[in-house]
């Protein structure tokens, strides 16, 4: 029986609505605007898209789009003696179409509807079958909350669980510069005039409005980043550079290394760390007091530099670091430039020869830094 509801759980999975998200930094951005002429676009390509609610704020440009565009009426619901009117759920059920558009997804229902929330709304469409395209701010997410009241000084009641991203199929950035937005603001393209110098004193500050644009910008990322360690097969993603790099007790040699090695990982934004690895003929008895000074030094300008700092004690020098290769997923191995007397030759011939040797069987590659 277990089996049978598995496979019923794999049908229903199959059978949902796909879920597309527009994620802005406040209103105004265009969010409604870009649904609505994705809606003529699809239209135009013959599929079946219908308004489940929509909310235009009675902006002309974004208004005037919704000629041509079917729209699912909304129930009538009696809350406190007054007559409100709330998405048609069931009514959007029964229509089916293959498309439908519910903006305000963190929009909280009005009493004696069948859900508190209109994002549980958006998951019954999807169960049934239903695609939807929604839209939402970044300062209705549920665990930013708090760092959004901070930024902006208001509380945001209506809220929308991360989980709700983490179900979309595809979610959309829409970005302004602060300035541009700001401009929409001035020219009365998001409020009507008697409201447009009390949002410029308090939401849409230019300080406030960058933080929230960093923010939209972040989760988006992170949103696409999950997707893709989720979706993409991992011999076929695009490398995330990591970089290591590898130092000894050697002062000079091992300052070269960090400083180049922070270059690479600021050019690619990229993680990074150094490892010493600490044989035994670098315990404190056996290394010259002016070596453990530098080494010191080193490590802590690494730290400062940004760098994820590993200290490992062990002999088996090329064994270690192939094995923190593996563990931190590194894409690329930096190390100095050895000295090239006879003696230092020998010595590093051997480890030098068996790291090459194990980096190509994997797809890693080995920088010297001269």
């Amino acid at each position: 029986m277990e089996d049978v509801k598995n496979f019923l759980d794999l049908v229903k999975k199959n059978r949902r609505g796909k879920l597309k998200i527009y994620i802005g930094m406040s209103a105004g951005v265009g969010k409604t605007y870009r649904m609505l002429q994705e809606a003529h676009a699809l239209l135009r390509n013959s599929i079946d898209i219908r308004i489940g609610y929509i909310e235009t704020h009675f902006r002309a440009e974004t208004h005037s789009l919704l000629e041509g565009v079917p729209i699912i009426p909304r129930k009538k619901i009696f809350y406190k003696g007054k007559e409100v009117e709330e998405m048609d759920v069931q009514g959007i059920i029964n229509a089916h179409p293959e498309i439908v558009i519910v903006d305000e997804l963190a929009h909280s229902n009005a009493e004696g509807s069948k859900n508190v929330k209109r994002w549980q709304d958006v998951c019954d469409i999807l169960a049934a079958g239903i695609s939807v395209i929604s839209a939402v701010n970044i300062q209705h997410l549920e665990s930013i909350n708090e760092e959004i009241e901070e930024i902006t000084g208001i509380q945001v009641t209506e809220r929308v669980p991360d989980k709700i991203l983490e179900l979309a199929d595809e979610i959309v950035n829409i970005d302004l510069t602060a300035d541009e937005l700001l401009n929409r603001l001035k020219e009365g393209k998001i409020y009507k005039e008697n409201k447009i110098e009390q949002a410029l004193n308090n939401f849409f500050k230019p300080e406030k409005i960058l933080q929230l644009r960093e923010m939209a910008l972040k989760e988006v990322a992170h949103q696409v980043e999950r997707k893709v360690n989720i979706e993409i097969p991992k011999q076929i993603k695009l490398r995330n550079e990591r970089f290591l790099a590898c130092i000894s007790s050697n002062p000079d040699t091992a300052k070269v290394v960090i400083r180049k090695t922070a270059r690479l990982a600021s050019y690619y934004h990229s993680h990074w760390i150094v490892l010493y690895v600490q044989s035994s003929s670098e315990n404190a008895d056996r290394i010259k007091l002016d070596k453990q000074r530098h080494l010191i030094n080193n490590l802590k300008l690494a730290t400062e530099l940004g760098a994820e700092v590993i200290k490992i004690k062990n002999d088996a020098i090329t064994q270690t670091i192939i094995n923190m290769v593996e563990e931190k997923e590194i894409t690329t191995i930096c190390i100095g430039k050895p000295h090239f007397n006879l003696f230092q030759l020998i010595l590093s011939t051997s480890v030098f020869n068996q790291l090459l040797k194990a980096m190509a069987k994997r797809d890693t590659d080995l920088v010297i830094l001269s």
